[in-house]
């Protein structure tokens, strides 16, 4: 799949940094918020392929390595001119092969879910993005802004709570934004991460033992953004859906989280994931 693909006038080939710009167009096309420091931050962390028209960028796919045991498949594109050509299939297809053994995660629109399905997806649960004006919110106590030597313990906490190595995320998570954490004496026990994403900010991970400490994680990061633009993606299953629109950020949609090739997840961690990073790379 390294080796440039030739269907008819498209042309698949490898992500690279010239590709950006183009990715960029088609991702705003498809009306989604992403900035071009978004997609220079995932592309940095991930492999990919594009689907080429000449010169012109008409469709992306990516793989978000978790060390050698799990993956992201994202930033799935394809230029509306070209659909119904297969290329969403074809795309899907060579990330998963760069994915190897390893687990693959997705989130998938309604659209995209007979397609996942095909190429070995199951559905694991619904993911509710919630975006707004944040509106006044109080601090709680216990919480404070975490510094560079909290990077080490926020790394191990998500491990345990996602079960793989995301160390290479959180690194550019430590550029980009800031932490908040939850102590229990000298241990960090919970965390939230913000940064500038799309339209204006993003909360999350955040990962915590209970959904009370990620309730105070979020009002904590939120009560500095007052009159800010923010978005919050969540786990449906959890309770924090109305909070957040008390805190101004109403449910503005759902996709739906998919496996394929799952390890075994049944212990119950000690943490958990109350917030995601992004949709692309959970």
């Amino acid at each position: 799949m390294d080796e440039l693909m030739q269907t008819e006038s498209i042309v698949f080939a490898p992500f690279e940094a010239h590709h950006v710009d183009g990715a960029l167009a088609l991702s705003r096309a498809a009306g989604w918020a992403h900035r071009r420091e978004d997609w220079e931050i995932i592309r940095s962390l991930s492999e990919g392929r594009v689907a080429l028209a000449g010169d012109r960028v008409v469709g992306t796919a990516l793989m978000t390595p978790f060390g050698h045991t799990c993956s992201a498949i994202n930033m799935i594109i394809v230029d509306e001119s070209q659909r119904g050509r297969g290329l969403g299939r074809k795309l899907t297809t060579a990330v998963l092969e760069l994915a190897g053994d390893r687990e693959c995660r997705l989130t998938a629109t309604n659209d995209g879910l007979p397609l996942y399905e095909k190429l070995g997806f199951v559905a694991t649960h619904q993911i509710v993005r919630h975006q707004g004006v944040v509106s006044h919110v109080v601090a709680p106590e216990n919480a404070d802004w975490a510094g560079p030597d909290a990077l080490p313990a926020i790394k191990a906490l998500d491990r345990t709570a996602f079960g793989a190595d995301r160390d290479a995320i959180y690194n550019a998570l430590a550029k980009e934004g800031s932490f908040a954490a939850i102590r229990q004496g000298d241990r960090i026990v919970a965390f939230a991460a913000t940064r500038l994403f799309g339209k204006g900010e993003v909360v999350g991970p955040v990962v915590a033992e209970n959904s009370e400490q990620a309730r105070d994680l979020l009002a904590f990061i939120l009560s500095g953004k007052e009159g800010r633009t923010v978005r919050v993606d969540i786990p449906k299953q959890t309770s924090l859906s109305s909070p957040l629109q008390d805190w101004g950020l109403p449910r503005e949609g759902t996709v739906v989280a998919m496996v394929r090739g799952a390890a075994d997840h049944s212990e119950t961690p000690a943490v958990q994931t109350f917030c995601l990073a992004s949709q692309a790379i959970g």
